[in-house]
């Protein structure tokens, strides 16, 4: 999760300079207000699109480890049964 702090820290980082360099810059208020409103869009869907990446991947992830686990339990209870069986066989045998 480091990484991906380092990546929204950056991310932040330059919207909050592009925010502040549109505030400085020699242009008309509904133009500015425009501009502002325009990259306030852009820096969201962009946030947007990396988040559900995000969550994609951790869903991927975790139905592959509930999948795992299910292949493990019906292994272990494989193994459970043929050592009962084995036990059953012994048990008549004496």
């Amino acid at each position: 999760m480091k990484t991906s702090s380092t990546i929204l820290g950056i991310l932040g980082a330059a919207a909050a300079g592009a925010f502040i360099g549109v505030l400085f810059a020699p242009d008309k208020g509904s133009n500015t207000r425009k501009k502002i409103k325009d990259k306030s869009r852009d820096y969201s869907d962009n946030l947007k699109t990396k988040f559900d990446g995000v969550v994609n991947k951790i869903t991927s992830n975790g139905k592959d480890i509930i999948e795992e686990g299910k292949s493990k339990l019906n292994q272990v209870k494989d193994d459970f049964n043929t050592i009962k069986d084995d036990v059953k066989t012994v048990k008549s045998n004496y």
